[in-house]
């Protein structure tokens, strides 16, 4: 009895040490597809979400947002062009394999000021805190192929970091725009809300949206994979009848 009573005794004191959850997350999405076509120029979805308080209330607190939008993985290869007898040539180069072909980071303040840095790190928060695979030895800001593989992807709209991104509505609610250029690549999405206070991370939420084709082109996406071969020959049967089509159209008697 007694040492059962020792046991009782040390299981409250620490649970009276640990530190509760106080506070839990709850978002949602305006819609979770995405459909595209020849005509697509783009779209935006709205993100709203809720701080729900989960035992202790705060007094005032001053909440940050990090929404961090993730999208399908690739491999991309960046070479770098050397000038060869006055020709440019590609020279070295390095493949970031299974990297996101969308990234977006979105805050309500700037990132430095979230948390501090090792924290960013350790969270992969920001895309200069995002290792990607072909980062040799974790992130380097100064490899100049990942600085060009970022570029790329930045002058594409397809990597971004917004620090107005996040707005709060009330003290615990906010709202976010997530920006999707025309030139997203078809493929699930990851959407990972996380919730700080004074530079610590209380709780994260994670959801995912997909953007599809749709009409003509997801016909002719499905075909090229489903049926290599006869897409091929319907391909070259095509061209050839444009070919014969406009030797006729324009012939000269």
């Amino acid at each position: 009895m007694r040492i059962s009573a020792l046991v009782i005794a040390l299981a409250v004191a620490i649970a009276a040490a640990s530190p509760a959850a106080a506070e839990r997350l709850v978002f949602a999405l305006s819609s979770h597809r995405v459909l595209i076509n020849s005509s697509f120029a783009g779209a935006e979805l709205v993100l709203f979400g809720t701080v729900e308080p989960n035992g202790t209330v705060r007094q005032n607190p001053s909440y940050d947002i990090v929404v961090t939008v993730t999208g399908p993985r690739q491999d991309v290869v960046t070479r770098q062009k050397e000038r060869v007898v006055g020709i440019w040539v590609n020279a070295d180069s390095r493949t970031f394999t299974d990297s996101p072909a969308y990234l977006a980071v979105l805050t309500n303040k700037e990132i430095d000021a979230i948390a501090s840095q090792e924290t960013l790190r350790r969270q992969q928060i920001g895309i200069d805190n995002t290792v990607i695979s072909g980062d040799s030895g974790g992130v380097v800001n100064n490899d100049p192929f990942r600085a060009a593989f970022l570029r790329l992807n930045r002058q594409h709209g397809l990597y971004r970091e917004d620090r107005k991104g996040v707005t709060f509505l009330t003290p615990n609610l906010f709202r976010a725009g997530i920006q999707l250029p025309a030139s997203s690549p078809i493929g699930i999405y990851r959407v990972e809300v996380k919730l700080f206070l004074d530079g610590k991370l209380l709780a994260s939420q994670d959801s995912a949206l997909e953007i599809v084709k749709v009409g003509f082109e997801q016909f002719v996406a499905a075909a090229a994979r489903d049926h290599g071969f006869l897409y091929g020959l319907a391909t070259v049967t095509l061209a050839i009848m444009t070919g014969w089509l406009a030797a006729v159209v324009f012939r000269r008697d």
